[in-house]
C-alpha cells in the first residue's frame, strides 16, 4: 500500500470507510474518495472501487462498516452539541477528517484540527484543488500528540474557559503508548470546561483473545493485498480502561456498542462469530 508522505494508515482507513458509506448513501462525505485517491493508497482505493470485502468475514463485522457507523454517530453527536450551544470543536489526530467542510456548523463555531503539519497541509492542498468551502472557522494545529499539543492549541486561540466538543477517532485504540494515551486524556481533561463533551473509540486492556483477534484481522487484510504491517501500528502494554479513567477525572461516560452503531445504518450487528477485533465506543460529558 503506497501512500503519500504524511498520511497515516489509520487516516486512510477512515477515508475509505467514509467513501464506501457515501457511495451506499449511508453517509455524506464527498471529499473522502478524492482525498484517498490523492493519497495514493492503492489497496484501499480498490476497496472503494469494488467493495470487494463485502463477503469477507475474516475480520468479524466489516471493519469499514463499523468505522463509517461510528463516524455517522460522531457527526450526530457534534450536531447535538452545536444545538446545545457549544461553539468550539477539537479533532485530535484529524488526518483526513473533513467535518470542517462537510457538516453544517452553527455560526461562530471554530474547528481546531490537531495533527502533524504535513498531514494537515496535504489535506488542505487537496481540498483547495477540489474547491471545497469551509462551513466553520478552521484552525490547523500542526503538532504531534506526543508533544505539547495543549500549548499549541492555546497559541492559536483555543479558549479553555469555554465548553468544547472533543473528537478522538482511532486515537485511543493502541496507536499511542499507554503513557502517551494517559497524557492525552489528562490534557483533554485539563482543557475542558464544565459541559465539554467527548466522543472516542477505544480498546479495552489487551487480552490474549484480543491479540489473537488482531492477528486474524491483519492476516485477513494481508490475504487481500494490503501490505501494511497493521499489527506494528499498535503498542503492547497495560492501558487504563478509558471509561473508568475518565470517570475518575470528572467525566460522565456513556458506552456505545457495535450492534447499536451498525443498526443505526440498517446493518446487522454481527457478521461472523467469535472474538472480534472491534473497539469500544463512548461519549462523555465533563461535569
Amino acid at each position: 500500500m503506497a501512500a503519500t508522505v504524511g498520511v497515516a494508515a489509520t487516516a486512510a482507513f477512515g477515508a475509505a470507510a467514509r467513501a464506501v458509506a457515501t457511495n451506499k448513501g449511508q453517509l455524506s462525505d464527498p471529499f473522502a474518495e478524492p482525498l484517498l485517491r490523492a493519497a495514493g493508497v492503492d489497496r484501499l482505493v480498490r476497496v472503494v472501487d469494488d467493495d470487494r470485502f463485502a463477503a469477507d468475514d475474516s475480520t468479524g463485522p466489516r471493519f469499514l462498516d463499523v468505522c463509517a457507523a461510528w463516524c455517522r454517530s460522531v457527526d450526530e453527536f457534534a450536531a447535538e452539541a452545536g444545538r446545545a450551544g457549544l461553539r468550539q470543536v477539537v479533532i485530535l489526530a484529524a488526518g483526513l477528517d473533513t467535518r470542517a467542510y462537510r457538516l453544517w456548523w452553527p455560526p461562530g463555531t471554530t474547528v481546531y484540527e490537531v495533527d502533524r503539519a504535513e498531514a494537515l497541509d496535504f489535506k488542505s492542498e487537496v481540498l483547495r484543488g477540489l474547491g471545497a468551502e469551509l462551513t466553520a472557522s478552521r484552525r490547523a494545529v500542526g503538532v504531534d500528540l506526543h508533544r505539547d499539543w495543549p500549548a499549541a492549541l492555546l497559541r492559536v486561540g483555543f479558549d479553555a474557559a469555554a465548553p468544547t466538543v472533543w473528537i478522538a477517532e482511532q486515537v485511543l485504540i493502541g496507536y499511542l503508548t499507554p503513557g502517551v494515551q494517559d497524557r492525552v486524556l489528562q490534557g483533554v481533561t485539563a482543557m475542558s470546561a464544565a459541559g465539554s463533551r467527548l466522543a472516542a473509540d477505544h480498546m479495552p486492556t489487551w487480552t490474549p483473545l484480543q491479540l489473537e483477534a488482531e492477528r486474524s484481522f491483519v492476516e485477513g487484510w494481508h490475504r487481500h493485498g494490503l501490505d501494511v504491517d497493521l499489527a506494528s501500528l499498535t503498542h503492547a502494554g497495560q492501558y487504563h480502561y478509558v471509561p473508568d479513567y475518565l470517570a475518575a477525572r470528572g467525566w460522565e461516560t456513556v458506552q456505545r456498542n457495535v450492534a447499536g452503531l451498525l443498526g443505526g445504518m440498517g446493518l446487522p450487528g454481527r457478521q461472523g462469530g467469535g472474538t472480534e477485533f472491534v473497539p469500544e465506543y463512548l461519549t462523555a460529558t465533563r461535569s
